[in-house]
């Protein structure tokens, strides 16, 4: 992948949002965390899509396919028949990696008992990792700054550019080079 030109993707999975009823709310708030955490120039692929796991599906593979390195969405991780992120993010990996969802649970079981309830997951397609976050924008940041520490290395280590973020907003970890 081409160090210069990071490209991070970004999905809003939301009827209402995708309609126009909802302005795009938790988009924002995710490009506007990654660009605080990240001091490496990226571009972002945008979309608002609505809660339809085909167009979910696609969007995240199109993503995957335009090389970004990682596809953050938000909502369609809750339990109601529409909430079909989960699902998508799952038919479209070659890997999953639960361990990011079980932590942004933990993180959210702080804030609020239904917690529970979220099926927030992420996974790896190629080299692009997708990371599924709820459809507040509070929560938005307290998952990305839960599981971001981790972003870096794993993107390192499915071969994705080298990330930098700024240590004054997020300390990520990588290990030693021996």
């Amino acid at each position: 992948m081409d160090q210069n030109k990071v490209k991070i993707g970004i999905i809003n999975v939301s009827d209402r949002a995708s309609q126009g009823v909802y302005e795009d709310l938790p988009g924002k708030a995710i490009l506007s965390t990654l660009k605080e955490y990240l001091s490496t120039p990226f571009e972002s692929e945008y979309a608002v899509i609505p809660d339809e796991q085909a167009e979910i599906e696609s969007k995240l593979r199109e993503m995957c396919n335009a090389g970004c390195c990682l596809v953050v969405t938000s909502g369609g991780t809750g339990p109601s028949p529409r909430d079909v992120t989960t699902e998508a993010t799952e038919a479209v990996c070659d890997k999953l990696l639960p361990g990011f969802g079980e932590l942004m649970r933990q993180e959210s079981l702080k804030y609020v008992p239904t917690a529970i309830l979220s099926r927030q997951t992420a996974g790896i397609k190629d080299q692009t990792l997708i990371i599924n976050l709820p459809g507040k924008p509070k929560s938005i940041r307290e998952c990305l700054d839960a599981v971001f520490p981790a972003v870096p290395y794993c993107i390192d280590l499915i071969g994705g550019p080298y990330l930098e973020t700024n240590p004054q907003v997020i300390k990520i970890f990588r290990p030693k080079q021996s």
